[in-house]
Protein backbone atom coordinates (compact mmCIF):
# COMPACT_ATOMS: atom_id res chain seq x y z
CA UNK A 1 0.00 0.00 0.00
CA UNK A 2 1.32 3.71 -1.23
CA UNK A 3 1.31 6.88 0.89
CA UNK A 4 -2.01 7.87 -1.55
CA UNK A 5 -3.65 4.75 -0.59
CA UNK A 6 -3.19 5.10 2.43
CA UNK A 7 -5.09 8.02 3.03
CA UNK A 8 -7.72 6.16 1.11
CA UNK A 9 -7.80 3.90 3.91
CA UNK A 10 -7.98 6.12 6.67
CA UNK A 11 -10.79 8.19 5.00
CA UNK A 12 -12.80 5.17 5.83
CA UNK A 13 -14.05 2.83 8.94
CA UNK A 14 -14.30 -0.84 8.32
CA UNK A 15 -17.79 -1.60 8.29
CA UNK A 16 -18.88 2.01 7.85
CA UNK A 17 -22.39 2.59 5.10
CA UNK A 18 -22.83 5.67 3.24
CA UNK A 19 -25.25 8.25 3.12
CA UNK A 20 -26.40 10.38 0.14
CA UNK A 21 -24.68 13.72 0.21
CA UNK A 22 -27.89 15.25 0.22
CA UNK A 23 -28.77 13.07 3.39
CA UNK A 24 -25.57 14.31 5.19
CA UNK A 25 -26.38 18.12 4.35
CA UNK A 26 -29.27 18.27 5.77
CA UNK A 27 -27.76 17.13 8.70
CA UNK A 28 -25.55 19.90 9.36
CA UNK A 29 -24.25 20.88 12.52
CA UNK A 30 -24.32 24.88 12.09
CA UNK A 31 -27.47 25.31 9.44
CA UNK A 32 -27.34 28.27 7.02
CA UNK A 33 -29.53 29.14 4.09
CA UNK A 34 -29.27 30.33 0.83
CA UNK A 35 -29.10 33.87 1.69
CA UNK A 36 -26.18 33.08 4.26
CA UNK A 37 -28.05 33.51 7.69
CA UNK A 38 -25.14 32.61 10.69
CA UNK A 39 -25.52 31.25 14.01
CA UNK A 40 -23.49 31.59 17.51
CA UNK A 41 -21.12 29.58 17.83
CA UNK A 42 -17.88 29.63 20.37
CA UNK A 43 -16.09 26.72 22.04
CA UNK A 44 -18.48 26.05 24.96
CA UNK A 45 -21.12 25.47 21.96
CA UNK A 46 -18.72 22.94 20.15
CA UNK A 47 -18.10 21.08 22.82
CA UNK A 48 -21.76 20.76 24.07
CA UNK A 49 -22.30 19.39 20.70
CA UNK A 50 -19.78 17.05 20.62
CA UNK A 51 -21.01 15.58 23.96
CA UNK A 52 -24.51 15.43 22.66
CA UNK A 53 -23.83 13.46 19.24
CA UNK A 54 -21.65 11.06 21.28
CA UNK A 55 -24.92 9.82 22.94
CA UNK A 56 -26.35 9.42 19.24
CA UNK A 57 -25.33 6.34 17.02
CA UNK A 58 -22.45 6.76 14.79
CA UNK A 59 -23.41 7.56 10.86
CA UNK A 60 -20.19 7.29 8.38
CA UNK A 61 -19.40 10.70 6.93
CA UNK A 62 -18.63 9.27 3.42
CA UNK A 63 -20.84 9.92 1.01
CA UNK A 64 -21.66 8.78 -2.54
CA UNK A 65 -19.32 10.63 -4.97
CA UNK A 66 -20.07 11.15 -8.50
CA UNK A 67 -17.98 8.15 -10.68
CA UNK A 68 -16.43 10.51 -12.13
CA UNK A 69 -14.95 12.03 -9.10
CA UNK A 70 -14.26 8.79 -7.70
CA UNK A 71 -12.56 7.12 -10.60
CA UNK A 72 -10.29 9.85 -10.89
CA UNK A 73 -6.60 8.97 -11.37
CA UNK A 74 -3.87 10.88 -8.96
CA UNK A 75 -2.35 13.39 -12.03
CA UNK A 76 -6.31 14.18 -12.61
CA UNK A 77 -7.03 14.57 -9.06
CA UNK A 78 -4.55 16.93 -8.13
CA UNK A 79 -5.44 19.28 -11.83
CA UNK A 80 -8.59 20.27 -9.57
CA UNK A 81 -6.82 23.26 -8.83
CA UNK A 82 -8.62 26.24 -6.62
CA UNK A 83 -8.55 29.68 -8.12
CA UNK A 84 -6.16 31.94 -5.77
CA UNK A 85 -8.74 35.15 -5.55
CA UNK A 86 -11.69 32.67 -4.70
CA UNK A 87 -9.62 32.22 -1.33
CA UNK A 88 -11.20 33.17 2.06
CA UNK A 89 -10.48 36.55 3.35
CA UNK A 90 -8.79 37.05 -0.10
CA UNK A 91 -8.61 41.23 -0.69
CA UNK A 92 -9.35 41.47 2.74
CA UNK A 93 -7.53 43.05 5.93
CA UNK A 94 -5.99 39.32 7.27
CA UNK A 95 -2.25 37.76 7.22
CA UNK A 96 -3.78 34.54 6.38
CA UNK A 97 -5.51 32.65 3.23
CA UNK A 98 -7.47 29.34 2.97
CA UNK A 99 -8.18 27.55 -0.12
CA UNK A 100 -10.37 24.72 -0.10
CA UNK A 101 -10.15 21.15 -1.49
CA UNK A 102 -12.07 19.66 -3.69
CA UNK A 103 -13.40 15.88 -3.18
CA UNK A 104 -12.16 13.53 -5.20
CA UNK A 105 -10.22 9.96 -5.55
CA UNK A 106 -9.52 8.61 -2.08
CA UNK A 107 -11.23 11.58 -0.10
CA UNK A 108 -14.70 10.28 -0.60
CA UNK A 109 -15.86 12.23 3.40
CA UNK A 110 -17.81 15.36 2.76
CA UNK A 111 -16.67 18.34 5.70
CA UNK A 112 -18.28 21.43 6.45
CA UNK A 113 -16.42 24.58 6.67
CA UNK A 114 -17.57 27.76 8.17
CA UNK A 115 -16.38 30.92 8.36
CA UNK A 116 -16.56 32.54 12.04
CA UNK A 117 -16.61 36.36 12.30
CA UNK A 118 -17.80 38.14 15.51
CA UNK A 119 -18.80 35.03 16.92
CA UNK A 120 -21.21 34.20 14.31
CA UNK A 121 -21.06 31.49 11.83
CA UNK A 122 -21.94 30.55 8.39
CA UNK A 123 -21.34 27.55 6.22
CA UNK A 124 -19.49 28.07 3.08
CA UNK A 125 -21.54 26.18 0.40
CA UNK A 126 -19.91 24.25 -2.54
CA UNK A 127 -18.95 26.65 -4.84
CA UNK A 128 -17.79 25.01 -8.20
CA UNK A 129 -16.58 28.35 -10.22
CA UNK A 130 -13.84 27.90 -7.32
CA UNK A 131 -12.54 25.53 -8.85
CA UNK A 132 -10.40 25.04 -12.49
CA UNK A 133 -9.40 21.59 -13.74
CA UNK A 134 -6.63 21.02 -16.05
CA UNK A 135 -6.80 16.95 -16.50
CA UNK A 136 -7.72 15.01 -18.82
CA UNK A 137 -11.07 12.90 -17.70
CA UNK A 138 -14.26 14.89 -18.11
CA UNK A 139 -15.74 15.52 -14.82
CA UNK A 140 -19.37 16.39 -16.07
CA UNK A 141 -21.64 18.18 -14.17
CA UNK A 142 -21.35 18.29 -10.26
CA UNK A 143 -24.20 18.21 -7.94
CA UNK A 144 -24.35 21.83 -6.25
CA UNK A 145 -23.88 20.34 -2.68
CA UNK A 146 -21.31 18.47 -3.25
CA UNK A 147 -19.27 19.78 -0.43
CA UNK A 148 -15.23 20.20 0.34
CA UNK A 149 -13.01 17.63 0.97
CA UNK A 150 -10.53 19.68 3.72
CA UNK A 151 -8.34 23.33 3.17
CA UNK A 152 -5.14 25.00 3.02
CA UNK A 153 -3.76 27.97 4.69
CA UNK A 154 -1.46 30.52 3.48
CA UNK A 155 0.22 33.46 5.04
CA UNK A 156 -0.72 36.86 3.15
CA UNK A 157 0.49 37.24 -0.42
CA UNK A 158 2.06 34.19 -0.58
CA UNK A 159 -0.36 31.35 -2.43
CA UNK A 160 2.02 29.03 -3.66
CA UNK A 161 3.58 27.66 -0.05
CA UNK A 162 1.10 26.15 2.44
CA UNK A 163 1.47 27.05 5.71
CA UNK A 164 -0.75 24.17 6.71
CA UNK A 165 -3.27 21.60 5.66
CA UNK A 166 -6.08 19.70 6.87
CA UNK A 167 -7.29 16.83 4.49
CA UNK A 168 -8.44 12.97 5.15
CA UNK A 169 -9.87 11.67 8.08
CA UNK A 170 -8.36 13.23 11.32
CA UNK A 171 -4.82 14.41 9.39
CA UNK A 172 -3.15 17.50 9.50
CA UNK A 173 0.35 19.12 8.65
CA UNK A 174 2.44 22.02 8.87
CA UNK A 175 5.51 23.60 8.07
CA UNK A 176 7.95 25.86 9.65
CA UNK A 177 10.61 28.73 7.88
CA UNK A 178 11.88 26.26 5.77
CA UNK A 179 8.26 25.52 4.27
CA UNK A 180 8.40 22.02 3.64
CA UNK A 181 6.10 19.23 4.47
CA UNK A 182 6.89 16.32 6.21
CA UNK A 183 5.34 13.99 8.53
CA UNK A 184 1.82 14.92 9.30
CA UNK A 185 -0.42 14.64 12.85
CA UNK A 186 -3.53 13.47 13.56
CA UNK A 187 -6.69 14.18 16.12
CA UNK A 188 -7.09 11.08 17.18
CA UNK A 189 -5.01 7.42 17.05
CA UNK A 190 -7.89 4.57 17.91
CA UNK A 191 -6.19 1.00 18.08
CA UNK A 192 -3.01 1.56 16.31
CA UNK A 193 -0.22 -1.12 16.30
CA UNK A 194 -2.50 -3.64 17.31
CA UNK A 195 -3.28 -6.95 15.55
CA UNK A 196 -7.23 -5.99 14.82
CA UNK A 197 -7.99 -3.33 12.17
CA UNK A 198 -7.03 0.34 13.14
CA UNK A 199 -10.11 3.40 13.51
CA UNK A 200 -9.47 5.92 12.21
CA UNK A 201 -11.50 9.43 13.27
CA UNK A 202 -12.64 11.94 10.99
CA UNK A 203 -13.15 15.73 11.49
CA UNK A 204 -16.30 16.21 9.88
CA UNK A 205 -16.54 20.07 10.59
CA UNK A 206 -14.32 22.62 10.73
CA UNK A 207 -15.06 26.60 12.31
CA UNK A 208 -12.00 29.20 10.96
CA UNK A 209 -12.04 31.78 12.96
CA UNK A 210 -11.36 35.21 10.68
CA UNK A 211 -8.25 36.65 12.62
CA UNK A 212 -8.43 40.61 14.05
CA UNK A 213 -7.01 42.95 11.44
CA UNK A 214 -2.98 43.05 12.07
CA UNK A 215 -3.17 39.66 13.74
CA UNK A 216 -0.77 36.84 12.87
CA UNK A 217 -2.61 34.18 14.80
CA UNK A 218 -5.55 32.15 13.42
CA UNK A 219 -7.77 30.04 15.20
CA UNK A 220 -9.36 26.70 13.81
CA UNK A 221 -12.17 24.61 15.21
CA UNK A 222 -12.75 20.96 14.36
CA UNK A 223 -15.59 18.52 15.28
CA UNK A 224 -14.04 15.05 15.81
CA UNK A 225 -16.39 11.78 14.54
CA UNK A 226 -15.67 8.02 14.77
CA UNK A 227 -17.55 4.81 16.31
CA UNK A 228 -15.73 5.19 20.12
CA UNK A 229 -15.81 8.55 20.41
CA UNK A 230 -16.36 12.40 19.14
CA UNK A 231 -13.96 15.36 20.45
CA UNK A 232 -14.12 18.97 19.67
CA UNK A 233 -10.79 20.47 19.01
CA UNK A 234 -9.56 24.34 19.11
CA UNK A 235 -5.98 24.79 17.18
CA UNK A 236 -4.28 27.94 17.53
CA UNK A 237 -1.99 28.72 15.06
CA UNK A 238 1.07 30.86 15.03
CA UNK A 239 3.49 30.93 11.94
CA UNK A 240 6.83 31.89 12.41
CA UNK A 241 10.91 29.99 12.38
CA UNK A 242 8.53 27.37 13.77
CA UNK A 243 4.93 26.80 13.46
CA UNK A 244 3.38 26.95 17.26
CA UNK A 245 0.08 25.56 17.42
CA UNK A 246 -1.82 24.98 20.75
CA UNK A 247 -4.07 22.67 20.58
CA UNK A 248 -6.97 21.79 22.87
CA UNK A 249 -8.86 18.90 23.08
CA UNK A 250 -12.49 17.40 24.56
CA UNK A 251 -13.04 14.17 23.90
CA UNK A 252 -16.52 11.88 24.47
CA UNK A 253 -16.49 8.24 23.80
CA UNK A 254 -19.01 6.22 23.06
CA UNK A 255 -17.60 2.71 24.16
CA UNK A 256 -14.45 2.29 26.38
CA UNK A 257 -10.98 2.91 24.56
CA UNK A 258 -7.89 0.80 25.93
CA UNK A 259 -5.54 1.63 23.55
CA UNK A 260 -5.96 5.85 22.71
CA UNK A 261 -3.39 7.91 21.24
CA UNK A 262 -3.14 11.40 21.85
CA UNK A 263 -0.96 13.59 20.24
CA UNK A 264 -0.09 11.39 17.58
CA UNK A 265 2.31 11.86 15.03
CA UNK A 266 2.80 10.06 11.43
CA UNK A 267 6.05 9.80 9.75
CA UNK A 268 8.17 8.04 7.64
CA UNK A 269 11.54 6.22 7.90
CA UNK A 270 12.49 3.67 4.95
CA UNK A 271 16.78 3.62 5.50
CA UNK A 272 19.30 5.65 6.85
CA UNK A 273 22.71 5.05 8.44
CA UNK A 274 21.64 2.74 11.04
CA UNK A 275 19.28 0.56 9.35
CA UNK A 276 19.88 -0.55 5.86
CA UNK A 277 18.05 -3.78 5.31
CA UNK A 278 15.68 -1.51 2.60
CA UNK A 279 18.96 0.24 1.45
CA UNK A 280 18.21 -0.17 -2.23
CA UNK A 281 17.41 2.95 -3.64
CA UNK A 282 20.44 5.06 -5.26
CA UNK A 283 20.10 7.88 -2.38
CA UNK A 284 21.60 6.72 0.60
CA UNK A 285 18.94 8.22 3.42
CA UNK A 286 15.32 8.24 2.82
CA UNK A 287 13.41 9.15 5.98
CA UNK A 288 10.91 12.35 6.51
CA UNK A 289 12.12 11.48 10.78
CA UNK A 290 15.33 9.87 12.34
CA UNK A 291 14.30 9.15 16.02
CA UNK A 292 11.90 9.71 18.81
CA UNK A 293 13.33 12.42 21.96
CA UNK A 294 11.21 11.95 24.80
CA UNK A 295 11.49 14.46 27.88
CA UNK A 296 10.30 12.29 30.84
CA UNK A 297 8.38 13.38 34.17
CA UNK A 298 11.60 12.90 35.74
CA UNK A 299 13.90 14.84 33.17
CA UNK A 300 15.53 12.54 31.18
CA UNK A 301 16.25 13.19 28.21
CA UNK A 302 15.91 9.97 25.64
CA UNK A 303 16.63 9.52 21.71
CA UNK A 304 15.28 6.51 20.18
CA UNK A 305 16.68 6.39 16.12
CA UNK A 306 13.77 4.67 14.17
CA UNK A 307 14.46 1.82 11.87
CA UNK A 308 12.65 -0.27 9.15
CA UNK A 309 11.81 -3.30 11.30
CA UNK A 310 11.05 -6.61 9.72
CA UNK A 311 7.83 -7.04 11.38
CA UNK A 312 5.98 -4.24 13.10
CA UNK A 313 7.22 -3.27 16.62
CA UNK A 314 5.46 -1.55 19.46
CA UNK A 315 7.95 0.45 22.42
CA UNK A 316 6.45 1.80 25.58
CA UNK A 317 8.04 4.35 27.21
CA UNK A 318 6.43 4.03 30.49
CA UNK A 319 5.57 7.53 32.21
CA UNK A 320 4.11 9.62 35.03
CA UNK A 321 3.32 13.47 33.14
CA UNK A 322 5.91 13.64 30.34
CA UNK A 323 7.37 17.06 29.66
CA UNK A 324 7.36 15.95 26.02
CA UNK A 325 7.50 14.01 22.99
CA UNK A 326 8.30 14.15 18.94
CA UNK A 327 9.71 12.80 15.92
CA UNK A 328 12.43 14.67 14.98
CA UNK A 329 15.03 14.96 11.61
CA UNK A 330 17.99 15.91 13.24
CA UNK A 331 19.80 14.78 10.36
CA UNK A 332 20.11 18.65 8.25
CA UNK A 333 22.89 17.61 5.58
CA UNK A 334 21.84 17.71 1.84
CA UNK A 335 24.82 15.57 0.64
CA UNK A 336 23.18 12.66 3.82
CA UNK A 337 20.18 12.43 1.31
CA UNK A 338 21.30 13.97 -2.10
CA UNK A 339 17.48 14.11 -2.77
CA UNK A 340 16.80 17.78 -5.12
CA UNK A 341 12.89 16.70 -5.61
CA UNK A 342 11.51 16.14 -2.37
CA UNK A 343 14.57 17.61 -0.01
CA UNK A 344 14.32 15.50 3.06
CA UNK A 345 17.34 17.41 4.60
CA UNK A 346 14.18 20.37 5.15
CA UNK A 347 11.68 17.93 6.61
CA UNK A 348 10.32 19.74 9.88
CA UNK A 349 10.28 17.51 13.50
CA UNK A 350 7.19 18.07 15.36
CA UNK A 351 7.54 18.72 19.17
CA UNK A 352 4.65 18.02 21.59
CA UNK A 353 4.30 19.73 24.58
CA UNK A 354 1.76 18.69 27.08
CA UNK A 355 0.04 21.55 28.90
CA UNK A 356 -0.92 20.60 32.45
CA UNK A 357 -0.57 16.91 34.11
CA UNK A 358 -1.35 14.41 31.76
CA UNK A 359 -1.05 11.66 34.43
CA UNK A 360 0.20 8.04 34.15
CA UNK A 361 0.66 6.80 30.69
CA UNK A 362 2.98 5.78 28.02
CA UNK A 363 4.71 7.29 25.10
CA UNK A 364 3.91 4.25 22.39
CA UNK A 365 6.15 4.36 19.30
CA UNK A 366 5.01 2.10 16.24
CA UNK A 367 7.06 1.10 13.71
CA UNK A 368 5.83 -0.56 10.63
CA UNK A 369 7.94 -2.71 7.68
CA UNK A 370 7.67 -0.52 4.79
CA UNK A 371 9.33 -0.98 0.59
CA UNK A 372 9.36 2.34 -0.46
CA UNK A 373 8.62 6.32 0.67
CA UNK A 374 5.25 6.11 -0.43
CA UNK A 375 4.29 4.65 2.99
CA UNK A 376 4.14 6.62 6.22
CA UNK A 377 4.89 3.64 8.54
CA UNK A 378 5.97 5.53 12.08
CA UNK A 379 3.37 6.73 14.50
CA UNK A 380 4.02 7.87 18.26
CA UNK A 381 1.96 9.08 20.46
CA UNK A 382 0.92 9.37 24.32
CA UNK A 383 -0.96 6.58 26.03
CA UNK A 384 -3.21 7.25 29.24
CA UNK A 385 -2.56 4.36 31.29
CA UNK A 386 -6.53 3.27 31.86
CA UNK A 387 -9.11 3.34 28.91
CA UNK A 388 -11.53 5.95 28.31
CA UNK A 389 -15.01 5.59 29.53
CA UNK A 390 -18.17 6.62 27.78
CA UNK A 391 -20.54 9.56 29.26
CA UNK A 392 -17.08 10.76 30.70
CA UNK A 393 -15.44 14.09 29.07
CA UNK A 394 -11.40 13.95 28.96
CA UNK A 395 -9.61 17.40 28.17
CA UNK A 396 -5.71 17.74 27.04
CA UNK A 397 -3.78 21.18 26.19
CA UNK A 398 -0.55 20.75 24.59
CA UNK A 399 1.35 22.73 21.84
CA UNK A 400 2.55 21.21 18.88
CA UNK A 401 5.77 23.24 17.22
CA UNK A 402 6.78 22.57 13.76
CA UNK A 403 10.15 23.65 12.61
CA UNK A 404 13.90 22.49 12.22
CA UNK A 405 14.54 23.07 15.60
CA UNK A 406 12.33 21.99 18.39
CA UNK A 407 11.40 24.68 20.90
CA UNK A 408 12.48 22.29 24.08
CA UNK A 409 15.61 20.07 23.83
CA UNK A 410 18.64 19.56 25.87
CA UNK A 411 20.84 22.40 26.30
CA UNK A 412 23.94 21.22 29.31
CA UNK A 413 23.96 17.37 27.42
CA UNK A 414 25.09 16.26 24.51
CA UNK A 415 22.81 14.89 22.00
CA UNK A 416 22.80 11.91 19.49
CA UNK A 417 24.09 13.14 16.13
CA UNK A 418 24.15 10.11 14.34
CA UNK A 419 23.89 6.20 14.48
CA UNK A 420 25.86 3.59 12.56
CA UNK A 421 25.70 -0.34 12.36
CA UNK A 422 27.08 -2.97 11.20
CA UNK A 423 29.21 -6.24 11.57
CA UNK A 424 31.20 -6.69 14.87
CA UNK A 425 34.56 -7.95 15.57
CA UNK A 426 38.02 -7.32 14.62
CA UNK A 427 38.98 -6.58 11.46
CA UNK A 428 42.10 -9.43 9.93
CA UNK A 429 40.85 -11.88 12.40
CA UNK A 430 38.81 -14.65 11.76
CA UNK A 431 35.06 -14.34 13.68
CA UNK A 432 34.58 -17.02 16.05
CA UNK A 433 30.89 -15.63 16.50
CA UNK A 434 28.71 -13.36 15.56
CA UNK A 435 28.18 -9.98 16.40
CA UNK A 436 27.03 -6.33 15.37
CA UNK A 437 28.42 -3.10 15.65
CA UNK A 438 27.13 0.36 17.30
CA UNK A 439 28.98 3.51 16.60
CA UNK A 440 26.88 6.32 18.31
CA UNK A 441 28.47 10.13 17.77
CA UNK A 442 27.65 12.74 20.20
CA UNK A 443 28.15 16.67 20.43
CA UNK A 444 27.01 19.48 22.63
CA UNK A 445 26.91 19.91 25.79
CA UNK A 446 30.13 19.63 27.99
CA UNK A 447 32.11 17.37 25.58
CA UNK A 448 33.92 20.63 23.85
CA UNK A 449 35.23 21.53 26.89
CA UNK A 450 37.25 18.03 27.90
CA UNK A 451 40.56 17.72 27.50
CA UNK A 452 41.73 14.93 25.72
CA UNK A 453 43.01 12.63 28.04
CA UNK A 454 39.17 12.91 29.76
CA UNK A 455 38.06 9.23 30.96
CA UNK A 456 34.89 9.03 29.44
CA UNK A 457 32.96 6.28 29.88
CA UNK A 458 30.32 4.66 27.76
CA UNK A 459 27.58 2.95 30.29
CA UNK A 460 26.04 0.56 28.60
CA UNK A 461 22.77 -2.25 29.25
CA UNK A 462 21.83 -4.87 26.83
CA UNK A 463 18.55 -6.89 28.74
CA UNK A 464 20.41 -9.83 26.71
CA UNK A 465 23.05 -10.94 25.04
CA UNK A 466 26.85 -9.84 26.08
CA UNK A 467 28.33 -6.11 24.68
CA UNK A 468 32.20 -6.18 24.19
CA UNK A 469 35.58 -4.27 22.39
CA UNK A 470 33.68 -0.54 23.97
CA UNK A 471 34.91 2.08 23.79
CA UNK A 472 34.42 6.10 23.77
CA UNK A 473 37.00 8.72 22.17
CA UNK A 474 36.69 12.39 20.53
CA UNK A 475 35.93 12.60 16.79
CA UNK A 476 39.10 13.88 14.70
CA UNK A 477 37.08 16.52 13.79
CA UNK A 478 36.74 17.70 17.06
CA UNK A 479 32.71 17.92 16.88
CA UNK A 480 31.88 15.54 19.64
CA UNK A 481 32.60 11.82 20.95
CA UNK A 482 32.05 8.61 19.11
CA UNK A 483 30.90 5.67 21.52
CA UNK A 484 31.35 2.17 19.96
CA UNK A 485 30.65 -1.87 21.14
CA UNK A 486 29.59 -4.59 19.91
CA UNK A 487 26.80 -6.92 20.43
CA UNK A 488 26.99 -10.23 20.73
CA UNK A 489 23.39 -12.09 20.38
CA UNK A 490 22.14 -14.95 22.86
CA UNK A 491 20.66 -17.63 20.66
CA UNK A 492 17.01 -16.00 20.55
CA UNK A 493 15.79 -13.84 17.74
CA UNK A 494 13.73 -11.54 19.68
CA UNK A 495 14.80 -7.92 19.87
CA UNK A 496 16.94 -6.50 22.19
CA UNK A 497 16.52 -3.62 23.72
CA UNK A 498 19.99 -1.52 24.27
CA UNK A 499 20.87 1.80 26.73
CA UNK A 500 23.96 3.95 26.29
CA UNK A 501 25.00 7.07 28.04
CA UNK A 502 28.34 8.66 28.02
CA UNK A 503 29.76 9.66 32.05
CA UNK A 504 32.36 10.99 32.97
CA UNK A 505 33.05 9.69 37.18
CA UNK A 506 29.16 10.32 38.19
CA UNK A 507 28.94 13.28 35.96
CA UNK A 508 26.18 12.28 32.90
CA UNK A 509 27.37 13.95 29.67
CA UNK A 510 25.00 12.89 27.27
CA UNK A 511 20.83 12.25 26.56
CA UNK A 512 19.90 8.22 26.91
CA UNK A 513 20.42 6.65 23.56
CA UNK A 514 17.98 3.73 23.58
CA UNK A 515 17.66 1.01 20.62
CA UNK A 516 15.87 -2.01 19.83
CA UNK A 517 18.21 -4.10 17.56
CA UNK A 518 16.49 -7.98 16.66
CA UNK A 519 19.03 -10.77 15.62
CA UNK A 520 19.27 -12.14 11.95
CA UNK A 521 18.17 -16.44 12.10
CA UNK A 522 21.10 -18.28 12.52
CA UNK A 523 21.37 -18.73 8.26
CA UNK A 524 21.77 -15.69 8.12
CA UNK A 525 24.37 -15.17 11.01
CA UNK A 526 26.62 -17.98 8.76
CA UNK A 527 26.75 -16.23 6.25
CA UNK A 528 29.24 -14.37 8.28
Amino acid sequence: MNRRDLIKALATVAGAYALPLSALMLNRSVKADEAGDTQPFSYSWLKGHARARAREGWQSAKGDLPRALASLSWDDYQAIRFRPEKALWHGEDSAFRVQLFHLGLYFESPVRIHEVRNGRARELPYQPEYFRYEGEQPLGRLPNDLGYAGFRVHFHTDDKRDLAAFLGASYFRAVGSDRQYGLSARGLAINTGLEGAEEFPEFTAFWLEKPADGSDQLVVYALLDSPSTTGAYAFTMNPGRNMVMRVDVALYPRRPMERVGIAPLTSMYQTGENDRRMAYDWRPEIHDSDGLAVLNGQGEWLWRPLVNPRFVRVNSFVDNNPGGFGLLQRDREFAHYQDDGVFYDLRPSAWVEPEGPWGVGSVLLVEIPTLDETFDNIVAFWKPEKPLEPGQEYLYAYTLTWGAEPPNRPTELATVRATRTGLGGVVGQKRQYFSWRFAVDFAGGALAMLSADAEVEPVITANRGRTEISSARPLASGSGYRAMFDLVPDDSLEPIDLRLQLKLGDQVLTETWLYQYTPPPEEERELF
